[in-house]
């Protein structure tokens, strides 16, 4: 009988548990990520070497980090509609609202104490390895940026990295953005003059899934 009762609760768990298993793996792949067998995000492939634009990117060592900071998709009911942005930098998150109170959530690092900026603005541009100009204020604080006053050429050296995301309000250039870094230890802390950094490997994803116009909300 005991043994008939275990069969029995085994048939009856299956459909939940391979519901469960569906699940996963279509967040995972919502993420853009490749599930491995049992549905988790094959993390080895997503922040593996890349070559984009004629430069290569090294791998992300991501078994250093925390894992909440690894591209994922995520329970996350909002207000704000389906494609729009949202910067957590408390909690350093950037979201990407999708259907169904989920987004695909970012890890980031955010600015340094007294560079920090919140508000609404939206992605006027976007830029594959662009052009870095440091602001004056930067050049103030660096006289040895004032070589770059007319632009440090795209390449991995360059601090906006394989991608940038800038931020308007109105007609008005915000001088922050989006954009990869250089320096992949900074993801989760605070370390930027302001602007979000992400990985080159998230970025590029991100970067491909929103188009001009985006509307992004940054938290106070």
């Amino acid at each position: 009988m005991a043994g008939n009762l275990s069969r029995r609760g085994f048939l009856l768990g299956m459909p939940l548990f391979l519901a469960a298993c569906q699940s996963q793996s279509g967040a995972t792949l919502q993420a853009g990520l490749k599930p491995l067998e049992d549905g988790t995000p094959d993390y080895a492939t997503a922040y593996a070497p890349v070559r984009d634009g004629g430069f290569s990117l090294p791998a992300i060592k991501y078994q250093n980090f925390d894992p909440k900071y690894l591209r994922q998709t995520v329970f996350y009911p909002s207000r704000y509609p389906s494609g729009t942005i949202v910067v957590d930098p408390k909690k350093k998150f950037l979201y990407l609202i999708q259907p169904g109170g989920r987004a695909i959530r970012y890890g980031i690092g955010v600015g340094r104490a007294g560079f920090a900026w919140n508000g609404e603005a939206v992605i006027k541009v976007k830029q594959e390895w662009p052009k870095w100009f440091p602001p004056a204020e930067m050049i103030e604080r660096d006289p040895k940026l004032a070589k770059w006053k007319d632009g440090q050429p795209g390449g991995p050296s360059n601090p906006i990295g394989a991608r940038g995301l800038y931020l308007w309000q109105g007609n008005k250039d915000t001088l922050y953005r989006i954009h990869s870094t250089n320096a992949p230890s900074s993801i989760g802390t605070n370390a930027s003059s302001g602007c979000i950094r992400m990985w080159h490997q998230d970025i590029i994803d991100l970067y491909d899934r929103v188009p001009v116009g985006t509307k992004v909300i940054v938290l106070g």
